[in-house]
């Protein structure tokens, strides 16, 4: 297979964005990997953006139709490595990663079409994705949300903070049920160590991306 790839999900705070800054940086290091990487954050994927300054929410068919233009992206370009014929992994190989995919449009439309993102994911498992749910356990939650951006806390009130807890682990078990119905194999790590090269090194070498 010329090409292979990774998605990252999770809640905010869950470390996402730490460990593809830890990915990017451990896949450049092994001099056997592929040369041609294609890396997508949130930006390219979510259903919440910031457009021009305004909050713009897609609906279900626009963010299904956003996501299936990334993956046939992905396709277009793995059928002009298999066009041009065989070849070493490092010199025409393809490594992607993805944030915030379809285990977010899963949990944020739940009544989805369920024969479209099945097959959304079936074309993932072709391009050989592989599906990392990052979590954190619920005794760190509140420490890990204000950690992040401290200042935006200090007027919260107990309520306010206890209810952004209980969010984010009920969001995080959505994510869980909905790894469970998806087509694509799913390993969930847990971040509560912070040891982003750790969870990097398991996700390239311990989860069958040899």
């Amino acid at each position: 297979m010329n090409i292979r790839g990774i998605i990252l999900e999770g809640y905010s705070n869950a470390g996402k964005t730490s460990v593809l800054r830890a990915i990017k940086q451990y896949q450049a290091q092994n001099e056997t990997a592929e040369r041609s990487v294609v890396i997508l954050g949130e930006h390219y994927s979510q259903i919440l953006n910031n457009v021009h300054g305004q909050y713009i929410t897609l609906s279900r068919d626009e963010h299904l139709k956003l996501l299936r233009e990334r993956v046939d992206m992905l396709k277009q370009l793995n059928d002009w490595a298999v066009k041009l014929g065989p070849a070493s992994r490092r010199s025409r190989g393809l490594f992607f990663v993805l944030e915030r995919f379809h285990l977010n449009h899963r949990v944020t439309f739940p009544d989805s079409d369920k024969e479209e993102i099945f097959k959304l994911e079936e074309d993932l498992v072709t391009l050989g994705s592989k599906c990392i749910l990052l979590t954190i356990s619920p005794e760190i939650v509140k420490e890990r949300i204000m950690s992040r951006n401290p200042e935006e806390w200090i007027n919260k009130s107990d309520e306010e903070t206890i209810q952004a807890c209980k969010e984010l682990l009920n969001i995080q078990e959505q994510l869980r049920n909905h790894a469970g119905k998806s087509k694509v194999p799913t390993i969930e790590i847990n971040t509560d160590s912070k040891n982003w090269s750790e969870c990097a090194r398991l996700i390239i070498d311990g989860n069958d991306f040899a």
